[in-house]
């Protein structure tokens, strides 16, 4: 094992490579996702001190009037505790890891990917990013399709940065919809956060009333057009309810703002 090979793994060449193959792609909040980590040894032997996961996103912040992208670590999973990795060793390490509950859905601008991090002495960090599909859960796939049944067409999807709306991540994934039938003359748009947790499902919706005459021009000038609606039912009632029992339930709420 020559001096050279060593300087050449600690900047990364000719050191230890890893590949995480995932079970499948597509994946909803709160739910498991298992795969192999799989690492290919170097030109030298190494000292790997652990494996990571990382559950990553990104999301939009603005600051002096310039929107740009943040990376966030939703979750961290450690998968292998310290071991020596020989020269040209393959190791194939399975997991088994839980998706948090407020991982975002990937619709719209919304990344969601796994990282996967060597920890290497003395040496560059091997990594690998796979990225993954996140799907409604079925109450989130419930309220968004009331929505579409009370003629609400989404707009928009993205994370955006709002520490005090956020909860466990200093963001929100805002759902912007719009009207196109029944609420068109009422309404500028909906904006839709989800909240959920392990037994419920929490939503925050923003009802943006359309300015009509001189009354509503001023509301909209004051932002006093804006109306923040915030309401949660357990999983079992949202999935009694149905799309048609959510969009009768949304439809009167929406009413009594309008």
């Amino acid at each position: 094992m020559s001096l050279f090979n060593r300087i050449l793994a600690s900047v990364g060449i000719g050191s230890a490579k890893v590949d995480t193959l995932l079970e499948r792609n597509r994946y909803a909040p709160g739910e498991q996702v298992s795969g192999v980590v799989k690492i290919q040894g170097g030109q030298v032997q190494q000292q790997v001190d652990a494996i990571h996961l990382k559950l990553m996103t990104q999301y939009t912040k603005e600051s002096n009037d310039t929107k740009h992208q943040v990376n966030h670590e939703l979750v961290r999973f450690q998968v292998s505790s310290a071991f020596t990795l020989q020269a040209n060793e393959v190791r194939e390490l399975p997991f088994t890891i839980v998706l948090p509950p407020h991982t975002p859905l990937t619709i719209g601008r919304a990344p969601v990917w796994l990282k996967t991090e060597l920890d290497i002495a003395n040496a560059v960090d091997p990594s690998d990013n796979d990225l993954i599909e996140i799907a409604p859960k079925v109450e989130q796939s419930i309220i968004i399709d009331a929505l579409n049944r009370l003629g609400f067409r989404l707009r928009k999807a993205e994370c955006e940065y709002a520490p005090r709306l956020g909860g466990a991540v200093p963001f929100v994934q805002e759902f912007e919809f719009v009207p196109t039938t029944y609420f068109k003359g009422d309404l500028d748009e909906l904006e839709v956060i989800f909240y959920p947790k392990e037994h419920e499902l929490e939503i925050l919706v923003q009802i943006d009333r359309r300015a009509k005459g001189l009354g509503g021009w001023l509301a909209e000038a004051m932002d006093m057009d804006e109306t923040f609606v915030r309401f949660n039912l357990p999983n079992d009632e949202w999935k009694r309810l149905g799309p048609d029992g959510a969009s009768n339930h949304l439809s009167n709420m929406i009413r009594r703002y309008i």
